[in-house]
């Protein structure tokens, strides 16, 4: 036990710092080191990791990115509330799929975001600043990212910032920063709820040690990404989601 609780916050440690660096939940670091270093199944990882997200671990990766770039409060409100209710029904979907399903679903969608991010990042460049769009835009983006979050086990963040660079047009630094701003409140709590009714139960011990680990990462996370280029973000960020993909695909395809 001491080992796998030792392991957890090494592994909180590493997600919060890439979480903070990127400006996502730590989702996409969460499900496939459980999964892949920890041996815990599809399910089990989803559920650990929307748990452990629970908490507003982002709260210090948050005011070093507001101090750069005054967030949209509106905006995240918006994000938050869509969030809340389509998170519920990701879970639900997410308990009838069987694992291997699952792991693919992961593999695939993280493939999409990487190609996608990488191919922003390069328009991005092109573009420069746009001007940015209504913050109703933040309930359906918040809906989507919710129902990805429970069905996949994401924090949200991968959906949230493509969408809210490409669509409200905010840069890669201010997406960041709203995007871990809605992760503050509990807004996984359905999901978690779902999860853990459905598998008995969660490892609580666990999901402490990785949100310890979590933010204590996160802070120095979101100082680098502060001092890094928007469109090399993007580009590190879409590097990173495809070698995750790898990694998950070579796994389920051993079976």
């Amino acid at each position: 036990m001491t080992t796998l609780l030792l392991a957890g916050l090494a592994g909180g440690l590493v997600a919060g710092m890439l979480a903070g660096v990127f400006g996502v939940g730590g989702g996409i670091v969460l499900v496939p080191l459980l999964g892949l270093l920890l041996g815990l199944d599809q399910h089990a990882a989803q559920g650990v990791t929307l748990a452990v997200l629970l908490l507003p671990l982002g709260l210090p990766a948050v005011v070093s990115y507001h101090r750069r770039a005054p967030l949209r409060l509106g905006l995240v409100a918006a994000l938050v509330t869509g969030f809340v209710a389509g998170v519920g029904g990701g879970a639900q979907a997410a308990a009838v799929l069987p694992d291997r399903p699952m792991r693919l679903l992961f593999v695939a969608f993280l493939i999409v975001v990487a190609v996608t991010g990488w191919r922003a990042s390069f328009a991005t460049v092109q573009r420069g600043t746009r001007a940015q769009g209504s913050a109703w835009h933040g309930l359906w983006i918040g809906a989507l990212a919710g129902a990805l979050s429970g069905l996949l086990g994401v924090g949200g963040g991968l959906v949230m910032l493509p969408l809210l660079t490409g669509v409200v047009g905010l840069d890669r630094h201010e997406a960041q920063g709203t995007s871990l701003a809605t992760m503050l409140p509990p807004v996984g709590l359905p999901g978690v709820l779902v999860y853990a009714r459905s598998q008995g139960g969660l490892p609580w011990p666990l999901v402490a040690a990785l949100a310890a680990g979590f933010a204590a990462g996160a802070l120095a996370g979101a100082r680098v990404a502060g001092r890094t280029r928007a469109a090399w973000l993007t580009r590190a960020f879409s590097i990173f989601a495809g070698a995750v993909a790898a990694s998950l695909a070579w796994k389920a395809a051993r079976g």
